[in-house]
């Protein structure tokens, strides 16, 4: 049976995919981005979202759709900072009042302007409270409001990050819910009662490998409604493991090699790709048995489709 997804987060800038990892700059074997997409296209990916984080990433994504997309339409990408990042991208470094940067926003608009055929959301941005090593919260709050400006001035849904913060999020949202129509809360891993406040708010959830770790989270992931859900890799992160409580649910999989003994025809270990969204699909028909799976994936598709690209059911 053959299925038609859009992954609406995928990191393809990332270095993984040039053969590179741990950040060592060590090249353990060739650029392969080409040939994963190519694995996605014919395992029935239609498009994939890039996930940009900051304006240099926004500039690698389209220097990338330019590269690989070949005008077939499929890749696209987002415009914002990520909270981790608001510090060294956003803010005035020294400024006594964490002062934003002038510029910025305008020259993430200007690529909006210039590409927007190719941009379809605003983000990734949000709270990430897990990591406040790399950015403080007063700056994440600060600069998770600000970038509402690109909501408002671009019509584009959001594409939102979430990670211990809910309180602070949802805050922040309701106070800005009137500048956007869309907003997807991806990568969630939140508690039923924060999922309960996200649905109140007219926000749908994007589901991943990340999302399904554990016997709890798919008691959560199980609430979802259908007509609010959407799918993702968050590649090369967030793949479905042998040890996660979602993995008995997999029913697809690819070949595997560790990076040492790279093959074009072989996924690598440990390196998640768009792909594998067919494992997230699995998963989520395995804790939705009241709905056929083929019925559960064209929703989720057309819940995208009207969301990313303006086409209502």
């Amino acid at each position: 049976m053959s299925y038609k997804f859009i992954d609406i987060g995928s990191n393809l800038c990332d270095e993984m995919f040039q053969g590179k990892y741990n950040h060592t700059g060590k090249q353990y074997h060739e650029a392969d981005l080409g040939t994963v997409l190519d694995r996605a296209w014919n395992n029935g990916m239609d498009k994939i979202i890039i996930t940009s984080g900051r304006l240099s990433e926004v500039k690698e994504s389209l220097e990338l759709i330019n590269k690989y997309d070949n005008g077939s339409n499929r890749l696209f990408t987002t415009i914002g900072v990520h909270p981790t990042r608001c510090s060294q991208e956003l803010v005035i470094e020294g400024s006594e009042n964490n002062e934003i940067k002038p510029d910025y926003i305008k020259e993430l608009l200007k690529l909006y302007n210039e590409n927007k055929d190719k941009v379809v959301a605003v983000g990734e941005f949000g709270l990430d409270y897990d990591r406040l090593q790399f950015c403080s919260k007063e700056i994440q709050i600060k600069c998770f409001e600000y970038q509402f400006i690109l909501a408002e001035k671009t019509n584009l849904p959001l594409f939102l990050h979430l990670r211990n913060a809910a309180q602070d999020f949802i805050d922040i949202v309701k106070r800005n819910r009137s500048k956007f129509k869309y907003g997807v809360v991806h990568s969630f891993t939140g508690t039923e009662d924060e999922l309960k406040q996200l649905l109140e708010l007219d926000l749908y959830i994007g589901i991943n490998g990340c999302s399904l770790k554990t016997e709890e989270n798919l008691s959560v992931a199980a609430k979802i409604p259908i007509e609010r859900l959407l799918i993702e890799t968050d590649s090369p992160y967030c793949d479905i493991r042998k040890t996660h409580a979602s993995y008995k649910y997999v029913k697809t999989v690819f070949p595997i090699l560790k990076k040492e003994k790279f093959k074009l025809d072989s996924q690598v270990q440990g390196r998640n790709e768009p792909c594998n969204i067919i494992n997230v699909l699995e998963v989520i028909s395995g804790l939705k048995p009241e709905q056929s799976i083929e019925e559960i994936s064209s929703h989720i598709y057309l819940n995208t489709l009207k969301i990313f690209f303006g086409k209502e059911n």
